[in-house]
């Protein structure tokens, strides 16, 4: 079994705020720390701390009140696992858990025995609400696409598509496992991800292509976001393993064993005028997006003959 030191962080904090209030420190009725106070008491990112409180709100500890705000649900409830069994729980919770985890170890380290665990509940309470892993991923993926919140002010088609793209992008930032878990060829027709292709599309209305048309210039940006958002995940892994830059990488194998720097001299002149080059996605998908959608601008304007 791992260690307490062995747990992702946002469930070592989770686990300190919980003995706090078994402590006496929060009562019952009191404000939890806020993902502001987490942030500055733990030294972690806002989305480790949101982490956090929606860990303590799956578990029961603390519940949010309407026009209040979140605040502690008892002691009582704190001291012992929510449940113990499958009674009432629903698919939402699972798939909540289940991205909690993915967040933090991806979906390799996902597992119906996992969420069973952090619930509290026997695995096979689980395959009712769903049927198999293989659902709950999708679920998943549903779930995060239905995290985006769409403007409803009109816009020009090229503001709207660069819109689209910068909304996939950020789920794509926020849940690093995402895009191995989206199929553009086999789509599940879910609400989250039917939206988007919905809402993308309709930004295409009025220009001067036919469905078919505008359906291979939603996938085709669609798949560009997806296809460079696969890099983060595999990034931020080197990056924790390694830590060295790209071009720090590239000269620490030369000829380790394989071909030195200087038989590509092209490649070499990069690494040469930026020793410490690394790749910026953020950069590199904001530079591939306007390239894409002036692509698109160029095909409108023959469509308009």
């Amino acid at each position: 079994m791992d260690s307490e030191e062995d747990a992702p962080p946002y469930l070592r904090i989770a686990g300190e705020i919980r003995a706090r209030i078994v402590a006496g420190e929060f009562r019952p009725g009191d404000p939890t720390p806020s993902t502001r106070r987490i942030c500055q008491e733990w030294n972690v990112a806002k989305a480790t701390a949101t982490k956090v409180i929606d860990t303590l709100r799956r578990q029961g500890v603390v519940v949010t009140v309407p026009r209040v705000g979140t605040v502690v649900a008892g002691a009582d409830r704190a001291r012992r696992p929510p449940r113990t069994s499958g009674a009432g729980l629903d698919r939402s919770r699972i798939v909540a858990v289940a991205i909690g985890i993915a967040d933090d170890a991806g979906l390799a380290g996902l597992s119906m025995r996992r969420v069973a665990a952090e619930l509290a509940v026997p695995t096979m309470s689980l395959y009712g609400p769903v049927s198999g892993r293989d659902e709950l991923v999708d679920l998943m993926a549903d779930a995060a696409f239905g995290e985006i919140v769409y403007p409803t002010d009109p816009l020009d088609w090229r503001t709207g598509l660069e819109l689209a793209a910068g909304l996939q992008w950020d789920v794509y930032r926020r849940h690093p496992w995402l895009p191995s878990a989206v199929s553009l060829t086999h789509p599940r027709l879910l609400p989250g991800m039917g939206r988007f292709a919905e809402w993308t599309l309709r930004q295409l209305r009025g220009l001067p292509l036919d469905p078919s048309t505008r359906a291979m210039v939603h996938l085709t940006i669609a798949n560009y976001v997806r296809g460079t958002a696969t890099n983060i995940e595999l990034k931020a892994e080197l990056d924790q393993r390694t830590g060295l830059s790209g071009g720090a990488w590239l000269r620490l194998q030369e000829g380790v064993p394989g071909p030195r720097l200087d038989e590509f001299p092209e490649v070499a002149s990069v690494v040469a005028e930026d020793p410490a080059f690394a790749v910026d996605l953020d950069a590199l998908f904001e530079f591939g997006l306007n390239r894409v959608l002036d692509g698109v601008a160029a095909l409108v304007t023959e469509a308009a003959g």
